[in-house]
């Protein structure tokens, strides 16, 4: 179930207020890991799949599109308590983040991405995105 919250906040470093959207996506497949040794075309239906779910879910919850730049927060909140490469969790997600990129009707090259794999677990596990303008700020 995908849950969008708006709201206005201070995103650290940044000055200026920004709008930013919450969402709740579901963890991608275990086919998708790069440690997964999968045939391609099993690969292949489970990111398409994957893909179509993260896009459908975007779009229900009517996410606004960002201009300019995006920052694409991600929170990695797994199902156990094993321990996870980052390198590994963006590589899964790769479809998820397509998906969002078609369901904004963007490219993806526009999106800014921030990592975080949370201590916290939640049954079948879940990815948090958080999307808002970038803003950059002048060295």
């Amino acid at each position: 179930m995908a849950v969008a919250k708006h709201f206005r906040g201070r995103r650290r470093g940044h000055g200026a207020a920004a709008m930013s959207t919450d969402l709740m996506l579901p963890w991608p497949p275990k086919v998708l890991s790069p440690n997964a040794r999968t045939h391609w075309a099993t690969k292949s239906r489970a990111a398409k799949a994957y893909r179509n779910t993260c896009y459908l879910l975007c779009r229900q919850a009517g996410l606004p599109v960002p201009q300019g730049r995006a920052l694409l927060a991600l929170e990695f909140i797994p199902p156990d308590r094993r321990r996870r490469d980052d390198d590994n969790c963006i590589a899964a997600f790769k479809s998820g983040r397509d998906g969002v990129a078609q369901a904004l009707g963007i490219d993806d090259s526009r999106f800014v991405t921030q990592l975080q794999i949370s201590a916290e677990t939640i049954k079948g596990g879940a990815v948090r995105v958080r999307i808002s303008d970038y803003v950059e700020v002048p060295a």
